[in-house]
């Protein structure tokens, strides 16, 4: 979402480039560039203007260090400048109340019901027993859909297709929470195409009757400032409790994610893209700054790994890399784990540096599936012992996958060159060290 902005602010710093100290000439053309980024990626004037004088301000006056140039001073104070205006500190849901419920609200098409199923199933990982509710009365695919998303999840869905009252349907969904244990009761509401009357009286008497714990209005990041004005609109009604910003995966140019909570004074919460249900995180302003500063954002791919990776199996795996046993069996397990953390261009972007190298590569998710139709034509011996694997075997194999033969040659050579790696890693005694960083479960 903030490739072109990152390549703006990139190109604005190296204005700085070869200075020996910060200047009022020097410094005032490096803002204007600042500034101008900012408006082109669809930051409100008043909030683009707002920022870069607080970041003049703290450039002017002071003191290169001898290890730090002036483009590195001024990125560290942008940097600080843009988490702040994101909001500062991460700000996580209020789950109080038994059951808590949580009151999703937002415009037709801003995702909410898919939002709703991927928070249902966030919730669910950290073992609270969870009840979606079924209110937009208007769109009855609405219903379908979340009683998918329900299904896909293992979380149970109230609805009451035949009635027409969201009120009446959100009291008896209470009832039904309480009956069956539910610890957090998630209500779906229903979206127009614009802000009317209707629309906000009727999710203003499901707060009054619900007295939620949570509020949240869901915004497609995807509509820049229009998505400021309508949350305004909805805060100036509902007085949310904090925003999510969905289609974070959209060719826009995010300017929304940067002037919601400076013009609604609500913090960001979650941020979401794509329609997995495991696509969804809670959203970090240090990490999200640093990320458009072309920083990377190493703290949440670990974290990515962590939650996405078996403890067990990757000690396992380690202690097979040690003794050079690591085989094709194993190697396949990696790709599924590694698919599962989500998309692949996006996880890159999250290494320092990556971000601008990969702004115009195509990296296609799909990619893996010829490597994983490569081991899954071969047999159990040929994937424990790749070595065995013959001239007539590649021809078996490539057939048996529908790639070619100059393809399985490809991957049996990258496999063993991985192979050599770690032998030599394990050799030169730093085998421990070296997979314990690889690998951060292998202890």
């Amino acid at each position: 979402m903030f490739d072109s902005l990152s390549l703006k602010l990139e190109k604005a710093f190296q204005t700085l480039k070869g200075q020996s100290k910060i200047t009022e000439i020097n410094v005032a053309s490096t803002i204007k560039e600042i500034r101008k980024a900012l408006i082109d990626a669809d930051v409100n004037y008043k909030v683009a203007k707002e920022v870069t004088d607080e970041i003049k301000e703290k450039a002017m006056g002071q003191n290169v260090l001898t290890s730090l140039s002036p483009g590195q001073l001024l990125t560290k104070i942008t940097n600080d400048e843009l988490t702040h205006l994101m909001g500062g500190q991460s700000e996580d849901i209020s789950l109080e109340g038994n059951p808590s419920v949580i009151l999703i609200a937002g415009l037709q098409g801003s995702g909410k019901t898919t939002f709703s199923g991927k928070l249902a199933n966030y919730i669910k990982r950290q073992g609270r027993e969870v009840l979606l509710v079924a209110c937009d009365i208007y769109r009855p695919a609405a219903i379908d859909q979340l009683n998918v998303l329900g299904e896909q999840i293992g979380v149970s869905v109230f609805s009451e297709p035949d009635n027409k009252n969201a009120v009446h349907i959100a009291k008896a969904a209470m009832e039904h929470a309480k009956k069956v244990n539910a610890r957090v009761v998630i209500v779906d509401t229903a979206g127009r195409l614009a802000v009317d009357e209707e629309m906000m009286d009727e999710i203003a008497k499901l707060k009054e009757a619900l007295k939620p714990s949570e509020t949240l209005f869901v915004v497609d990041a995807m509509t820049g400032q229009d998505a400021v004005n309508t949350a305004k609109a909805f805060n100036e009604r509902l007085n949310f409790n904090g925003v999510v910003l969905t289609k974070m995966d959209g060719d826009t140019r995010g300017g929304a994610a940067l002037s919601i909570r400076r013009v609604v004074e609500k913090p960001i919460k979650f941020i979401s893209s794509g329609e997995k249900m495991d696509a969804i995180d809670r959203f970090y302003p240090e990490r999200m700054a640093s990320r458009i500063l072309g920083m990377g954002d190493v703290v949440s791919l670990v974290e990515k790994a962590q939650q996405t990776f078996d403890q067990e199996e990757a000690r396992r795996l380690n202690a097979k890399m040690r003794k050079n046993q690591f085989d094709l069996n194993d190697f396949l397990g990696q790709l599924e784990q590694i698919k599962k953390m989500g998309n692949m261009k996006d996880l890159l972007g999250m290494i320092p540096g990556m971000g601008k190298a990969l702004k115009d590569v195509d990296i296609d998710d799909n990619s893996f599936k010829p490597v994983e139709a490569i081991i899954r034509s071969m047999t159990l011996d040929e994937r424990q012992n790749p070595d065995i694997i013959n001239p007539s075997r590649k021809n078996r194999i490539a057939k048996g996958s529908g790639t070619s033969v100059q393809q399985v040659n490809q991957l049996l050579k990258q496999f063993e060159d991985m192979r050599k790696m770690m032998k030599t890693v394990n050799k030169m005694g730093g085998g421990k060290r070296a997979l314990n960083a690889l690998n951060p479960f292998g202890r």
